[in-house]
Formats: structure tokens, sequence, C-alpha cells
């Protein structure tokens, strides 16, 4: 789903600046993954940036447009996660410019996906 080009660097740096501000355990949890750059690509290309892009171009797109690409991004985020890309949503810092003008409907579909968690999978004993 690369339909927005933005600076991966600016993306990462306000990451980094999240991670230093989330409660300790999210941010040991967070911090420990950030580092492999495994995790860290992956990060910003599934979770991030198509978050990004979700704001971005949510602002003129039409509903039909906005709900398909929505539901084409097949992701689950950990508390912590979510709580890094929160503020993408809510306006934090250099990319509040983004979140302007993002109907407000659209902003809490975004956090509600943020706020989903995968089901834990049964127990077998």
């Amino acid at each position: 789903m690369k339909l927005f080009s933005f600076p991966q660097a600016m993306l990462e740096k306000a990451i980094a600046k999240r991670l230093l501000s989330l409660a300790p355990p999210q941010r040991a949890w967070f911090a420990e993954r950030w580092q492999q750059k495994p995790y860290k690509k992956a990060f910003i290309e599934r979770k991030a940036m198509p978050l990004v892009m979700l704001v971005a171009k949510g602002k003129t797109w039409d509903d039909a447009t906005f709900d398909a690409t929505l539901q084409e991004w097949d992701v689950r985020f950990h508390e912590a996660e979510a709580a890094v890309l929160r503020p993408l949503v809510e306006g934090d810092g250099l990319l509040q410019l983004m979140q302007k003008n993002l109907p407000a409907e659209r902003a809490q579909r975004l956090l509600a996906r943020l706020a989903e968690r995968p089901e834990a999978p049964p127990q077998t004993l």
C-alpha cells in the first residue's frame, strides 16, 4: 500500500521522540524491538507509513476509497505500538499540519484501528 511518499527520517524522529514519553513497561517493550533493524523496517513500512498515508490522504478521499484502504490495511498493533502511533492521528509536533482538516469521524476510526488487539489463541493443555 505505497500511495504516499513521506520523509522516513522525519517519521523515525517522531517515533523516537514519542518513545521517550511511553510508560516504562511499554518503553522497554518497544525500545527492545525498535533497535532491531528488521522490526524497525517492518514497523515503518507496514504500520507507520500506511497510517501517515491514511491521515494525509484521508482528508481528500471519498468515503469508499478511505474505507477500502483502511480495510486493506491488515495489521494488528501491540499496546506500545499503538501508544507510539496515536499522536500521528491526534496531532503531534512536526506532523500537526497533516492532521489539520482530517474529519473527526475518520480520525476516530483510525484511533479505533490502533486500539484493536488480536484475540489470544485458545490455550491447549
